[in-house]
């Protein structure tokens, strides 16, 4: 049922666009109904606009708690106009169709996010529009349901070209969208509620996840592959989500999920200058340093081969040092991470070399304190469903380790220690570490088998290995491992136990002089 708009509703919390769209109605001659403050605005602009109150004949009461649930504004919007029986109930009822609902919510996201205290979030979780949205959607034979200012562009070329009238095909995109706009915000306010004011720790028998596209990918992990990024709006920590693009092209679907585990990682290490070089996933360098530039050099000293075409992130503020190192002959960078770049590391940046233009640079606040606004579950898709599970925050502590050996570590040994095992917590299983002077100097990552990681991470250490200490995110099933390990001349080792062959490896490391700890803490990563 297609026929011309000739009375549209109006309430909406973002203004953005709305009087030009009102005055364009109008112009169509559709009048317009509208409540509180919207009307107020659109009157401010000249819009001619009719009060709810006088549709309804109630008043707006209870602080704006009720407004629009009245039958003479719900009965507008979903009697069916092809059905004789709704048309003549609602003649009787004295009901004028509405037939054009423009509505969008409350700011619950914004309030939340501004720091607001409980009783105001609550105030701003929107009853009455949702309401309306509903109706009107599911009347989209008759009804043209507006929530995106996006949208009203598209809505007035379509009906200059209809004699007012909106399409079919139009009106079902907008009602789908509608329903996904009201399920975003029930999402997003049950994820509040839940966080804030039950027990966020326990398992909800429905989850609901909300998210809004935020760009379009070029492509997926591959060329074939289409791919979008959604940002999810009840984030509170630094985050790659929402970080600001300073500079170069825009971020691939690689971009994002490389420079998510390079910014993770780091956050690890908030208590010192630290960095974190990337490459498909896994840190290929990872050090801290008594300046960021000195982070960097160690971070690049790991695997220089790698670090080529990676992403590096920073636990501070880059200045010019950090940049001009970033930016010396031979290096190149896809994304560079950091809670804030002064203005001539900056332009160094950008300038420099060549790729400096393309360059993505990536702002996010400082990471101070991030743990308190961490979020609290991981969510990986499997074909058919979610698996979820409390996000991986635990550092080790040396209160946590029990010393295997008769050799206990020195304090060195022991403070490296607690750096490769926060290190190796950001490599994919089956994960080995080696370092040395707070610095990756070897990583085996993601091999079916843990003597085969250590393999690799040894080969990569070269030299570097002699003296190092090595991080393992699981225990040894066998000495193999270690045995490698301590013909490399790794002095110490830090895993969590728990294997049936302990023993094996705590006898092979006495036999080699070598110091092991267990920590009970497993950080698997698949």
């Amino acid at each position: 049922m297609t026929t011309a708009i000739r009375r549209a509703l109006i309430s909406v919390s973002d203004k953005a666009g709305v009087a030009d769209f009102a005055r364009a109605l109008t112009a169509m001659g559709v009048e317009i109904i509208s409540t509180g403050g919207t009307a107020r605005a659109l009157r401010s602009d000249g819009v001619q606009v009719t009060d709810v109150e006088a549709v309804t004949g109630c008043p707006e009461m209870l602080d704006g708690r009720v407004k629009t649930l009245h039958p003479a504004i719900h009965g507008a919007l979903l009697f069916r106009r092809d059905n004789p029986a709704h048309v003549a109930a609602a003649s009787a009822a004295g009901m004028t169709p509405i037939d054009l609902l423009c509505v969008n919510l409350y700011p619950f996201d914004e309030t939340v996010r501004s720091g607001a205290a409980v009783e105001e979030c609550i105030e701003n979780i929107d009853i009455g529009g949702p309401a309306m949205i509903r109706a009107a959607a599911k009347n989209l034979d008759s009804v043209t349901v507006v929530v995106d200012p996006r949208d009203y562009g598209a809505i007035l070329d379509e009906m200059a070209a209809a004699d007012g009238a909106v399409g079919a095909a139009t009106r079902r995109v907008l009602a789908a969208k509608a329903f996904e706009h009201v399920s975003a915000y029930d999402a997003r306010i049950a994820s509040w509620m839940r966080g804030r004011l039950a027990d966020h720790r326990e398992m909800p028998d429905q989850l609901t996840v909300s998210a809004r596209l935020a760009y379009r990918c070029r492509y997926g992990e591959n060329p074939h592959q289409a791919a979008a990024f959604y940002r999810q709006e009840d984030t509170g920590e630094p985050c790659i989500g929402y970080a600001d693009v300073l500079n170069g092209k825009p971020l691939s679907f690689n971009n994002l999920a490389d420079a998510d585990a390079a910014l993770e990682a780091v956050k690890d290490f908030d208590e010192a200058p630290s960095s974190v070089i990337v490459k498909h996933m896994n840190p290929c360098g990872l050090a801290q340093g008594a300046t960021i530039a000195e982070a960097f050099a160690g971070a690049l000293e790991g695997d220089p081969v790698s670090a080529f075409g990676g992403i590096a992130a920073f636990s501070r503020r880059i200045d010019a040092a950090c940049a001009r190192a970033i930016t010396e002959p031979g290096r190149f960078f896809e994304v560079v991470i950091a809670p804030g770049y002064d203005d001539d590391a900056l332009e160094i940046l950008r300038t420099r070399r060549k790729w400096g233009v393309g360059l993505r640079i990536l702002s996010v606040p400082a990471l101070e304190g991030w743990r308190d606004r961490a979020a609290t579950w991981r969510l990986r898709q499997i074909t058919g469903g979610l698996l979820v599970q409390e996000r991986d925050l635990r550092l080790i502590k040396e209160t946590d380790l029990s010393t295997a050996t008769r050799r206990a570590p020195t304090a060195g040994e022991l403070a490296e220690m607690l750096f490769a095992v926060r290190a190796v917590k950001h490599v994919k299983s089956n994960a080995i570490v080696l370092s040395k002077d707070r610095r990756i100097v070897g990583v085996g990552a993601g091999q079916m088998n843990r003597v085969q990681s250590v393999r690799l991470a040894v080969e990569q250490a070269g030299g570097k290995a002699k003296g190092s200490v090595m991080a393992s995110d699981a225990f040894f099933p066998f000495a193999d491992g270690p045995e490698a390990a301590a013909n490399a001349g790794v002095t110490a080792i830090i895993q969590p136990g728990g294997s049936r062959r302990d023993d094996e490896t705590i006898r092979l490391a006495d036999e080699r002089g070598m110091a092991m700890v267990f920590t009970g803490v497993r950080h698997f990563r698949h």
